[in-house]
């Protein structure tokens, strides 16, 4: 059956993203190299409390200065850490050619408060989803079926009705487990090709 709605995760599909580029920004105003200090952001306890909504923006600050001493304000810190994003823009276009189709369209990323608050200034295309599932506000991350059943109270929509897109081949399992068609993104032209197989895209 052709899918009613495309729902897509967000980091490495619709924006890629690099955490050294926050940790640069960060050691220029701390006490640890940059190595350093991406080894805290990524393996720390800290960025899955964060991105499941058990710390707040103001408890990671607080973490991040005891650990390194950075010197900066927390709005200095906001913005170190969240502008670590580039778009991918071939999947930007894809992502335009289903709504251009009047195909629903999702995001469903594991992610938190001040990476969205980022990408929804910086980036155009991202108010141009029909909705939003959260890790930071549902209260767990992909793969926990939680997430996966919020989606679909949001949209609706179960079972093959629903395709799904994701880099990670966890999260894409648990998608599948509930019946979703789906596809672990590797590229933007294997992806394009999997929509057009499915009838979900009719040009290009």
């Amino acid at each position: 059956m052709t899918p009613k709605i495309v729902v897509f995760d967000l980091g490495k599909v619709l924006v890629d993203f690099d955490y050294i580029i926050a940790a640069r920004r960060i050691a220029a105003r701390a006490a640890l190299p940059p190595g350093e200090v991406k080894d805290l952001l990524l393996h720390t306890p800290w960025l899955d409390r964060y991105e499941t909504g058990r710390m707040t923006r103001a408890e990671l600050f607080d973490e991040v200065c005891q650990k390194t001493r950075f010197r900066g304000t927390i709005e200095e810190f906001s913005d170190f850490f969240a502008d670590i994003f580039t778009p991918i823009p071939p999947m930007i276009e894809l992502h335009a050619a289903l709504r251009r189709q009047g195909i629903p369209t999702y995001i469903f990323s594991n992610t938190n408060d001040l990476a969205v608050e980022h990408i929804q200034r910086s980036f155009l295309f991202f108010a141009h989803f029909d909705g939003y599932i959260f890790s930071h506000e549902i209260g767990v991350m992909k793969p926990d079926a939680k997430m996966y059943e919020a989606l679909e109270r949001l949209a609706g929509r179960r079972g093959g009705e629903i395709f799904y897109l994701d880099d990670r081949a966890e999260n894409v399992a648990a998608g599948a487990a509930r019946g979703w068609q789906v596809i672990l993104h590797e590229a933007p032209e294997k992806t394009r090709a999997a929509m057009h197989k499915l009838g979900l895209l009719n040009t290009g």
